[in-house]
């Protein structure tokens, strides 16, 4: 358990996995915005 004020997410992988984590989020807000763009075309 982390102490109060000292809460940090560690991604699994390190350092590998934190790219793979910011690279998938970008991907997937990509994604979402070319399918809302075909729903409201």
């Amino acid at each position: 358990m982390a102490p109060e004020g000292q809460f940090r997410v560690r991604p699994l992988g390190g350092g590998a996995g934190c790219l793979g984590m910011i690279a998938f989020s970008i991907l997937a807000s990509v994604l979402l915005t070319v399918i809302v763009n075909l729903l409201l075309r």
